[in-house]
């Protein structure tokens, strides 16, 4: 499978509307972070998690063509807010849009887009299949097997999930001990680090590098990244071995 980063920023993106940081205003591409998703490709199937606002930019600049399903982590804007894009791949492959979420997702869903789930015969109005997540119980999209971890964002539960030997873990400032054992044994571990300081709802650099070598995985890539954590060269600089900064269209087979 390959596994392509679309957006690795936090809510806001990088840079902030406004902003004059150092950060901000770097000349350095992987500074350019747009919101989170992540595109999994195997041989047959593409599916995309999270469809932020940047979805139409982020699927021009990847080349996607295809798209079997999208996989909605949890409800906030910045990873909901690009769904009306789905209309360009109706239009392609003459079907509905698979949305695979959560009960709780999918009611926050139709609120969202109540255009979409109460006008659906209207000329332009996206066309989507709601599948429902049982947070314990994985499920397969064409080939590819996902197994959900549920992880704790604030009080709120979200989903990562696993893949073959790639975790992806977004939104998080807890993962419980039932969950961890999901994630061990995985040679990628994607998880997001916010910033240095404490934040109430994601985990901090310090907490996402403490939980990697707890974890043991082989390789960490961290996602979800704010202006604040500061410079992608700079911080990747004092990094442990085995643990990178992800940035916008790194891939990884």
């Amino acid at each position: 499978m390959k596994f392509t980063f679309l957006g690795s920023g936090t809510s806001q993106g990088i840079p902030i509307i406004g902003c004059t940081c150092k950060v901000c205003t770097s000349d350095d591409k992987k500074d350019k972070r747009l919101r989170s998703s992540l595109l999994v490709q195997s041989k047959n199937t593409t599916v995309n998690i999270d469809a932020g606002p940047d979805f139409r930019y982020q699927m021009l600049r990847a080349g996607v063509m295809k798209m079997d399903a999208i996989i909605i982590t949890h409800e906030h804007m910045d990873h909901t807010a690009g769904l009306d894009e789905v209309r360009a791949f109706n239009f392609i492959q003459n079907k509905p849009m698979e949305i695979y979420a959560t009960e709780r997702v999918q009611k926050r869903l139709r609120e969202q887009y109540s255009y979409i789930f109460q006008n659906g015969d209207y000329p332009g109005v996206p066309q989507v299949v709601l599948k429902t997540i049982d947070m314990k119980t994985p499920f397969t999209i064409g080939d590819i097997k996902f197994i959900p971890i549920k992880v704790m964002h604030g009080q709120l539960p979200v989903l990562g999930f696993r893949m073959g030997d790639f975790t992806y873990v977004t939104d998080a400032n807890y993962i419980g001990e039932t969950e961890k054992n999901l994630i061990k044994g995985s040679k990628h571990f994607v998880v997001n680090a916010l910033r240095k300081k404490n934040h109430h709802s994601h985990f901090t650099l310090d907490e996402a590098i403490e939980l990697t070598k707890e974890l043991d995985v082989e390789n960490a890539y961290f996602t979800h990244i704010s202006h604040q954590l500061g410079l992608h060269a700079e911080v990747s600089k004092d990094l442990p071995k085995g643990m990178q900064l992800a940035w916008d269209e790194l891939s990884i087979e």
